[in-house]
């Protein structure tokens, strides 16, 4: 999925669609309430920012939230809306 190249312009979409090496602010989680309350309890909270570290397998992805690495479930991924902040391939500022 392309990235917008409108900067004033938030591009959403599920954590599961987040380029490798991206970073994404949680905008929402969609799905059942227990499928969101787990996820809240697991960190991935709305405002919270995470990076997707790899896709480990054909249904698994590795992300980085908080300072911890996740593996997730590719369908858990798809609950969880990201608004990209950092797109793969750009180094961030330390």
């Amino acid at each position: 999925m392309p990235l917008s190249t409108d900067p004033f312009r938030p591009h959403h979409m599920p954590l599961s669609d987040l380029p490798v090496g991206a970073a994404g602010r949680i905008c929402a989680l969609n799905g059942e309430a227990t499928v969101c309350a787990r996820l809240r309890e697991m960190g991935f909270c709305e405002s919270a920012v995470v990076e997707k570290i790899s896709g480990v397998g054909e249904s698994t992805l590795l992300c980085q939230l908080c300072g911890t690495r996740i593996a997730l479930s590719d369908r858990a991924g798809s609950h969880i809306v990201v608004e990209v902040i950092r797109s793969a391939g750009v180094k961030h500022a330390r």
